[in-house]
């Protein structure tokens, strides 16, 4: 059966682990887009228009479906963005203690040689135990989640900080929901098996 090439417009080691899973040949290649939030742009929105530009930065003379991702974390209406650092990781686990913090992940599929895009957003609720300080810095110093919105790595040491999680796609947290992922691919004519 033959598959057309498959291109991962991100750099992202999660998204490259978590499409390997499927076991599709594919390519990463960096969409290097602005992620600037326009004014006044609602969490949901700001995921799904940045996975779409990402998808439509890649140009190739192949035939190939491009997959573009993004995701943006919220905590009562404000966008948490990658801390970066240890003190902002710290800023952002104290604030998420005992609280919910939605993470809206949006996939979107194009096609090149037809043009045709396919954009859907999974959201993910995350409950966060309360944290004591403590908790929080040795955590922080085991994992340095330094690249990730939220601040906490649900497939790794940070499931320890986690109460509870709601979500339709568990991988969708991560960075990629293969669920909705596969379905798309599907959709879109590319058999995953």
């Amino acid at each position: 059966m033959h598959r057309p090439a498959i291109i991962l417009a991100s750099t992202s080691r999660y998204r490259h682990e978590l499409l390997s899973r499927l076991r599709l040949s594919f390519t990463c290649v960096s969409p290097g887009v602005d992620e600037t939030e326009l004014p006044g742009e609602e969490a949901e929105s700001l995921a799904r228009r940045l996975a779409c530009l990402k998808a439509r930065a890649i140009r190739c003379d192949t035939a190939a479906v491009v997959i573009g991702s993004d995701q943006v974390a919220v905590l009562d209406g404000q966008q948490l963005a990658k801390p970066g650092n240890r003190a902002n990781a710290i800023v952002q686990l104290r604030a998420a203690s005992g609280r919910e913090v939605a993470f809206h992940t949006a996939v979107c599929i194009r096609d090149l040689p037809s043009g045709r895009e396919d954009c859907r957003v999974d959201t993910t609720r995350v409950t966060f135990r309360r944290l004591p300080d403590a908790l929080i810095e040795r955590y922080v110093d085991a994992e340095q989640p330094y690249d990730c919105a939220g601040s906490a790595k649900s497939e790794g040491l940070g499931i320890a900080l986690i109460e509870r999680i709601e979500t339709k796609d568990p991988t969708g947290l991560i960075g990629l929901p293969l669920i909705l992922l596969t379905t798309m691919l599907e959709e879109a004519g590319v058999h995953v098996l």
